[in-house]
Protein backbone atom coordinates (compact mmCIF):
# COMPACT_ATOMS: atom_id res chain seq x y z
CA UNK A 1 0.00 0.00 0.00
CA UNK A 2 0.89 3.53 -0.63
CA UNK A 3 0.28 7.08 1.14
CA UNK A 4 1.18 10.02 0.13
CA UNK A 5 1.05 13.08 2.64
CA UNK A 6 1.03 16.57 2.31
CA UNK A 7 2.18 18.71 4.97
CA UNK A 8 5.03 18.14 7.12
CA UNK A 9 4.26 19.63 10.42
CA UNK A 10 3.26 17.88 13.79
CA UNK A 11 0.33 15.84 12.18
CA UNK A 12 1.72 15.01 8.77
CA UNK A 13 5.33 13.69 10.39
CA UNK A 14 2.78 11.76 13.39
CA UNK A 15 0.86 10.57 10.71
CA UNK A 16 3.84 9.17 8.15
CA UNK A 17 5.83 7.71 11.28
CA UNK A 18 2.83 5.68 12.31
CA UNK A 19 1.92 4.74 8.83
CA UNK A 20 5.54 3.81 8.40
CA UNK A 21 5.60 1.79 11.49
CA UNK A 22 3.11 -0.53 10.01
CA UNK A 23 5.10 -1.08 7.23
CA UNK A 24 2.98 1.19 4.55
CA UNK A 25 4.84 2.73 1.71
CA UNK A 26 4.34 6.75 2.65
CA UNK A 27 5.39 9.74 0.78
CA UNK A 28 5.76 12.89 2.34
CA UNK A 29 5.79 16.49 0.42
CA UNK A 30 6.59 19.63 2.05
CA UNK A 31 7.85 22.60 0.17
CA UNK A 32 10.13 23.19 3.95
CA UNK A 33 12.95 20.70 3.50
CA UNK A 34 13.42 21.65 6.95
CA UNK A 35 10.05 20.54 7.89
CA UNK A 36 11.82 16.66 7.02
CA UNK A 37 13.86 16.51 10.63
CA UNK A 38 10.15 16.28 12.26
CA UNK A 39 9.94 12.46 10.60
CA UNK A 40 13.05 11.69 12.47
CA UNK A 41 15.57 8.60 11.74
CA UNK A 42 13.21 5.72 11.68
CA UNK A 43 11.36 7.11 8.93
CA UNK A 44 11.77 5.02 6.25
CA UNK A 45 9.40 6.55 3.45
CA UNK A 46 10.54 9.51 1.04
CA UNK A 47 10.24 13.10 0.69
CA UNK A 48 9.64 15.10 -1.81
CA UNK A 49 10.34 18.97 -1.64
CA UNK A 50 7.69 21.29 -3.03
CA UNK A 51 4.10 22.91 -3.30
CA UNK A 52 1.35 19.55 -2.65
CA UNK A 53 -0.92 20.68 -5.36
CA UNK A 54 1.83 20.82 -8.12
CA UNK A 55 1.24 18.23 -10.76
CA UNK A 56 4.95 17.75 -11.45
CA UNK A 57 5.51 17.17 -7.41
CA UNK A 58 2.48 14.70 -7.16
CA UNK A 59 4.19 12.68 -10.11
CA UNK A 60 7.49 13.13 -8.67
CA UNK A 61 5.94 11.71 -5.54
CA UNK A 62 4.21 9.08 -7.31
CA UNK A 63 0.09 9.40 -7.05
CA UNK A 64 -0.15 7.63 -10.17
CA UNK A 65 0.02 4.34 -7.78
CA UNK A 66 -1.20 5.83 -4.83
CA UNK A 67 -3.72 4.47 -3.11
CA UNK A 68 -4.54 7.07 -0.34
CA UNK A 69 -3.62 10.80 0.31
CA UNK A 70 -3.90 13.21 3.10
CA UNK A 71 -3.59 16.88 2.51
CA UNK A 72 -2.89 18.14 6.06
CA UNK A 73 -0.91 21.18 5.46
CA UNK A 74 -1.58 24.39 7.66
CA UNK A 75 -3.88 25.99 4.91
CA UNK A 76 -7.25 24.78 3.99
CA UNK A 77 -7.44 26.18 0.79
CA UNK A 78 -4.07 24.11 -0.14
CA UNK A 79 -5.04 21.35 1.04
CA UNK A 80 -9.00 21.74 -0.66
CA UNK A 81 -7.04 21.65 -3.83
CA UNK A 82 -4.53 19.46 -3.75
CA UNK A 83 -7.04 16.85 -2.80
CA UNK A 84 -9.41 17.56 -5.20
CA UNK A 85 -6.88 17.34 -7.87
CA UNK A 86 -5.90 14.12 -6.25
CA UNK A 87 -9.46 13.13 -6.08
CA UNK A 88 -10.75 14.01 -10.01
CA UNK A 89 -7.37 14.22 -11.82
CA UNK A 90 -5.48 11.43 -10.72
CA UNK A 91 -8.25 9.01 -9.58
CA UNK A 92 -6.34 8.36 -6.14
CA UNK A 93 -8.98 5.81 -4.42
CA UNK A 94 -9.13 7.51 -0.82
CA UNK A 95 -8.27 11.12 -0.25
CA UNK A 96 -9.07 12.78 2.92
CA UNK A 97 -7.93 16.28 3.94
CA UNK A 98 -7.80 18.63 7.17
CA UNK A 99 -10.13 21.69 7.76
CA UNK A 100 -9.64 24.07 10.71
CA UNK A 101 -12.86 26.12 9.83
CA UNK A 102 -15.60 23.91 10.49
CA UNK A 103 -17.81 25.56 7.69
CA UNK A 104 -14.90 25.45 4.97
CA UNK A 105 -15.36 21.31 5.88
CA UNK A 106 -18.89 21.23 3.95
CA UNK A 107 -17.67 22.52 0.78
CA UNK A 108 -15.19 19.74 0.98
CA UNK A 109 -17.88 17.11 1.78
CA UNK A 110 -20.14 18.39 -1.36
CA UNK A 111 -17.07 18.02 -3.48
CA UNK A 112 -16.95 14.04 -2.17
CA UNK A 113 -13.79 14.70 -0.08
CA UNK A 114 -13.49 13.30 3.62
CA UNK A 115 -12.51 16.11 5.85
CA UNK A 116 -11.11 15.97 9.68
CA UNK A 117 -11.62 19.05 11.37
CA UNK A 118 -9.71 19.41 14.66
CA UNK A 119 -11.58 22.27 16.01
CA UNK A 120 -14.94 20.29 15.61
CA UNK A 121 -13.52 17.28 17.08
CA UNK A 122 -11.96 19.22 20.15
CA UNK A 123 -15.36 20.53 20.91
CA UNK A 124 -17.13 17.25 20.67
CA UNK A 125 -14.75 15.74 22.91
CA UNK A 126 -14.90 18.45 25.84
CA UNK A 127 -18.45 18.25 25.24
CA UNK A 128 -18.20 14.64 26.08
CA UNK A 129 -15.96 15.33 28.93
CA UNK A 130 -18.20 17.89 30.36
CA UNK A 131 -21.50 16.97 29.73
CA UNK A 132 -22.23 13.66 28.89
CA UNK A 133 -21.03 9.16 29.61
CA UNK A 134 -16.95 9.21 28.16
CA UNK A 135 -16.35 6.33 25.76
CA UNK A 136 -12.35 6.16 24.44
CA UNK A 137 -11.80 5.86 20.59
CA UNK A 138 -12.74 2.79 19.55
CA UNK A 139 -9.98 0.27 18.25
CA UNK A 140 -11.46 -2.06 15.03
CA UNK A 141 -10.15 -5.55 15.38
CA UNK A 142 -9.65 -7.59 11.83
CA UNK A 143 -11.42 -6.00 9.46
CA UNK A 144 -13.86 -4.03 11.64
CA UNK A 145 -16.28 -5.80 12.05
CA UNK A 146 -15.66 -6.01 15.96
CA UNK A 147 -13.78 -3.18 17.97
CA UNK A 148 -12.62 -2.69 21.79
CA UNK A 149 -13.79 0.26 24.02
CA UNK A 150 -12.13 1.48 27.30
CA UNK A 151 -14.81 2.61 29.27
CA UNK A 152 -15.53 4.11 32.37
CA UNK A 153 -18.03 2.50 35.11
CA UNK A 154 -21.00 4.09 35.38
CA UNK A 155 -22.37 5.17 38.87
CA UNK A 156 -25.01 2.61 38.73
CA UNK A 157 -22.82 -0.42 37.93
CA UNK A 158 -20.52 0.25 40.75
CA UNK A 159 -21.16 -2.27 43.92
CA UNK A 160 -22.69 -4.71 41.13
CA UNK A 161 -21.16 -8.31 39.96
CA UNK A 162 -20.88 -8.49 36.33
CA UNK A 163 -23.00 -11.22 36.12
CA UNK A 164 -25.47 -9.11 37.00
CA UNK A 165 -25.64 -7.15 33.69
CA UNK A 166 -27.49 -9.01 31.08
CA UNK A 167 -24.90 -8.71 28.36
CA UNK A 168 -25.92 -10.11 25.03
CA UNK A 169 -23.40 -12.49 23.26
CA UNK A 170 -21.81 -10.03 21.14
CA UNK A 171 -20.59 -7.90 24.40
CA UNK A 172 -17.56 -9.72 26.61
CA UNK A 173 -16.19 -7.82 28.93
CA UNK A 174 -12.50 -8.84 28.54
CA UNK A 175 -10.55 -6.85 31.38
CA UNK A 176 -10.67 -4.24 34.26
CA UNK A 177 -8.26 -1.94 35.35
CA UNK A 178 -8.11 -0.33 38.76
CA UNK A 179 -5.97 1.25 40.83
CA UNK A 180 -3.51 1.24 37.95
CA UNK A 181 -3.40 -2.45 37.45
CA UNK A 182 -5.07 -4.72 34.75
CA UNK A 183 -6.72 -8.20 35.27
CA UNK A 184 -9.04 -10.42 33.33
CA UNK A 185 -12.57 -10.77 35.20
CA UNK A 186 -14.98 -13.14 35.91
CA UNK A 187 -18.70 -13.03 36.35
CA UNK A 188 -18.34 -12.86 40.46
CA UNK A 189 -16.29 -9.72 40.29
CA UNK A 190 -17.79 -6.29 41.14
CA UNK A 191 -17.61 -2.99 39.80
CA UNK A 192 -15.71 -0.17 42.00
CA UNK A 193 -15.40 3.48 41.80
CA UNK A 194 -12.92 4.65 39.23
CA UNK A 195 -12.90 1.30 37.70
CA UNK A 196 -11.49 1.47 33.70
CA UNK A 197 -13.78 -1.68 31.86
CA UNK A 198 -12.26 -2.93 28.86
CA UNK A 199 -15.03 -4.20 26.64
CA UNK A 200 -14.93 -6.26 22.98
CA UNK A 201 -18.32 -5.57 21.27
CA UNK A 202 -19.72 -6.05 17.65
CA UNK A 203 -20.49 -2.74 15.53
CA UNK A 204 -24.22 -3.92 15.41
CA UNK A 205 -24.13 -4.29 19.35
CA UNK A 206 -23.20 -0.66 19.97
CA UNK A 207 -26.16 0.77 20.27
CA UNK A 208 -26.73 -1.98 23.08
CA UNK A 209 -23.57 -0.96 24.69
CA UNK A 210 -24.31 2.28 25.20
CA UNK A 211 -27.38 2.55 26.75
CA UNK A 212 -26.16 -0.17 29.02
CA UNK A 213 -23.33 2.40 30.14
CA UNK A 214 -25.46 5.41 30.40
Amino acid sequence: MKIIIIGCGRVGAGLAKVLSLQKIDVVVIDQDPAAFERLGPTFKGKTVTGIGFDEKVLLDAGIKTADALAAVTRSDEANLVAARLAKVVFKVPRVAARVYEPNKAKIFRRLGLQTISPVTLGIERLADLLASYVITPEKPIGAGQVTTLDLDVPQKLEGHKIIEINLPSEIQIFGITRAGKTFIPNPATIFEKDDLIHVAVTIAALPRLKKLFL
